[in-house]
């Protein structure tokens, strides 16, 4: 019954049934109350997003997978000091983290949020360690800037841990098994019951199969697997240990098709391959999947007794009924008798139920089509003993070792090759990446583009491309992007908060009302959407209205960082400072490394006149960001406001060479330069300007004071009427017609004015 009820909410999980998972499994746990299925109770409420129940049932556990989905539940509710408790007990200072890869990450995720940077480094990268292909580890490291250079995490040393991880979790699941000193090698695993079609149970049904040239393959499913050559499969499911069953003396009925092909005796030492010779391999037994729902009709056929032994308690009712026993143990795939050296295996088989309280099955996702399978046969403890790490690379660097991969037979040369070819993948992706969070953007660009086009043309990859062009103030490149992102995953989220500020700064009314339309009616509880919404409005000068949206996407996301800034830029809009200091506090507590916050705070202290505090805001965001040209040009503003013109003209500079195409820089340097009455040098980067900027009212105005400076009145005249014809706005207009009105009159009586 246990196995039953713990197969069935496995089975509701996967088919997103939480409702009935959940309820199922309730019964489970009041039949049979114990941890592991208390870990699978609240495994159902974290699926249905209901944190707070898995915080109740698992409050005060302490098996090491309790812990870790006690610390799961906490940090989606945000009690991270419960969290971290759980993960890493005080009172155990040297304890292991939970769940390995998993729980380093999660710990990393808490310090990182308890301002803990150094920490935080610490596990993510324990956790990629672990397991290289964690890259959501990987991304954390570059948002923190302390991320190393791709080739280097994802290099040889990942490729050899894949490798390894692999081998180690197929050689420790194998054993082996035989009824009596003569009879075959068998498997008592348990079965996994699907809905199969009628051709599939005629393929399970069959024998493995051989082609021309000898070498054996394994049915999966009805898809032929690799040639094994004799050599053992390795299984890499996690299964816990078995539970010894007493077998019946009796030999079970003969089942031919069950059999080695051609009647192949592992010990006879027929096949020539020096694979055979190897003690710690042998020759791996067939998987079948099985419907439930038809095991009656083919029980005949299979040789299985009516009654399936899935719990301790049926699997020790079914020890009485020996001929059922002996024939399910026929009936799970046979393979002959097996000697190693001159002793013969002992008289051990699994029992068809997994030890109480643990996982019996280990599930897969294939195409949507539910499998499970299960390796029959598992190599002896001592037999594989003698396996260590160097013996290990050189098992897999064999041509003829196979290991068992999700559900299905692989050479292991395949899996050194698939590794290489994953590492390959994530090196370029990595250092895409991590030069994009350097905001080295047009050497991320650059990368991205040695990606293969399947790739490059994926969501993910193209949102990063949009980015990084909006980085770089290419705003029409970034529109060009994030169309084509939308296009290629029109369901994702990812970046769209992004694409929504670069049609805003495009001023498109149209498209960034469109988007933000389609984005609330896909997901109405993703901030992105909401912060769509509100640059919409922001967009309209509606900045309450706007306000009240990136509100709304703090509340559904308090980790969010860039909705704090969002309304930063609201209250600043309002002329809220005090609010707008404190929500890009918020986000640079959240990310200490997001430039954009810094740069809002040097802003407000700039229009409040504390230069000093704007001067070290924005160093503070060119220190992240160096490659800005406007974080730049507003530091270079800020010195100069400090009466440090020097540094501010050096700072200039920079920007300039940043971004060319940026005019404020250049019109900062002139207005430096006429300070220093270096009037000609301003004047000569004001006609480069204006080269750049023809009709940019600033531009002819700042000549106009020069010229009237230097008492050449009739150019400022001719330039102060420029600037009027360009219309500028109402503020630089009442500016311009009060430097006509003062035109003839002496700049120190002007001063003195």
């Amino acid at each position: 019954m246990e196995a039953i009820l713990r197969d069935s909410v496995h089975h509701s999980l996967r088919d997103f049934l939480h409702r009935n998972a959940i309820f199922l499994c309730e019964r489970l746990c009041a039949e049979f109350p114990s941890e592991t299925n208390l870990q699978l109770l609240a495994g159902c409420y974290l699926h249905s997003n209901q944190a707070y129940a898995a915080y109740h049932i698992l409050k005060g556990t302490q098996v090491a997978q309790s812990r870790y989905l006690f610390a799961m539940s906490c940090y989606q509710m945000n009690l991270l000091n419960e969290a971290e408790a759980a993960l890493c007990p005080p009172n155990e200072p040297s304890a292991e983290v939970p769940n390995g890869a998993a729980g380093h990450y999660l710990l990393g995720l808490i310090y990182r949020y308890t301002d803990r940077r150094k920490s935080a480094i610490h596990h993510f990268k324990q956790a990629l360690t672990i397991d290289p292909s964690m890259w959501a580890a990987y991304e954390e490291l570059c948002v923190l800037g302390s991320a190393e250079e791709a080739a280097v995490v994802f290099g040889e040393a990942a490729a050899l841990s894949i490798q390894k991880q692999y081998l180690h979790h197929g050689l420790a699941s194998q054993s082996l098994f035989t009824v009596n000193d003569d009879c075959n090698l068998v498997s008592g695993r348990n079965f996994s019951f699907e809905d199969v079609s009628p051709r599939q149970l005629k393929l399970m049904q069959g024998s493995n199969t051989r082609d021309s040239s000898g070498n054996s393959h394994v049915i999966l499913g009805g898809v032929s697997g690799q040639p094994t050559n004799g050599s053992s499969n390795i299984s890499f499911y996690n299964t816990p240990s078995p539970m010894p069953m007493q077998l019946s003396g009796i030999a079970p009925p003969p089942v031919c098709r069950n059999a080695l092909p051609n009647g192949l005796n592992l010990s006879s030492g027929t096949d020539s391959s020096p694979r055979s010779t190897m003690s710690s391999t042998v020759q791996a037994g067939r998987r079948k999947f099985v419907d439930e729902g038809k095991l009656r009709k083919i029980s005949s056929r299979l040789s299985f007794d009516s009654g399936n032994r899935r719990s301790n308690r049926l699997a020790a009712e079914a020890g009485a009924n020996t001929n059922a026993s002996a024939s399910m143990a026929a009936g799970n795939g046979t393979t002959n008798t097996s000697k190693i050296g001159s002793s013969k295996l002992g008289s051990v088989a699994r029992s068809l139920a997994s030890r109480k309280g643990q996982p019996w099955a280990n599930e897969n996702l294939d195409e949507g089509i539910r499998n499970e399978t299960f390796d029959d046969s598992r190599s002896n403890t001592a037999a594989i003993s003698g396996f260590t790490p160097t013996s290990d690379t050189r098992y897999l660097e064999q041509d003829g070792a196979t290991l068992s991969i999700g559900g299905g037979i692989m050479h292991a040369s395949k899996v050194i090759s698939g590794a290489s070819e994953i590492l390959s993948l994530l090196r370029t992706l990595g250092e895409g990446y991590r030069l994009s969070c350097m905001y080295r953007c047009q050497d991320a660009l650059d990368v991205y583009l040695k990606l293969p086009y399947k790739h490059y043309n994926t969501g993910w990859v193209l949102c990063q491309v949009g980015k990084a062009y909006f980085e770089l103030l290419d705003y029409f490149e970034a529109d060009r992007a994030f169309s084509l992102a939308r296009q290629a995953s029109p369901y994702s989220l990812e970046g769209m908060d992004v694409y929504s500020t670069v049609l805003y700064l495009l001023n498109e009314d149209m498209k960034l009302s469109y988007l933000a339309q389609e984005l609330i009616s896909t997901d109405r509880l993703a901030p992105q959407s909401w912060c769509a919404m509100g640059n919409c409005y922001s967009l309209q000068k509606d900045h309450e209205t706007a306000l009240k949206n990136f509100q709304r996407a703090v509340q559904l996301n308090s980790k969010f960082t860039y909705a704090h800034t969002l309304c930063g830029h609201e209250y600043v809009a309002l002329d809220d400072f005090e609010n707008g200091i404190k929500s890009y506090q918020s986000a640079l507590r959240l990310d200490a490394r997001h430039y954009n916050s810094w740069f809002g705070l040097g802003m407000i202290y700039f229009r409040q006149e504390k230069f000093e505090f704007a001067e070290h805001h924005f160093r503070m965001a060119n220190q992240i960001n160096p490659c800005s040209s406007v974080i730049a040009s507003n530091l270079g503003t800020a010195l100069h406001a400090l009466q440090r013109s020097d540094e501010a003209l050096a700072i200039m500079e920079k920007a300039i060479r940043a971004d060319e195409k940026n005019p404020v820089p250049m019109y900062q340097k002139a207005n430096i330069l006429m300070s220093l009455e270096k009037f000609d040098e301003a004047l000569a980067v004001l006609e480069q300007l204006n080269e750049y900027s023809p009709r940019e009212s600033s531009v002819h105005a700042l000549m106009g004071r020069i010229y009237k400076r230097r008492n050449m009145h009739d150019k400022a005249m001719l330039h102060f009427g420029i600037a009027l014809d360009l219309k500028p706005s109402t503020t630089d207009v009442t500016a311009i017609k009060a430097a006509i009105e003062r035109l003839l009159v002496p700049d120190e009586i002007e001063d003195n004015l």
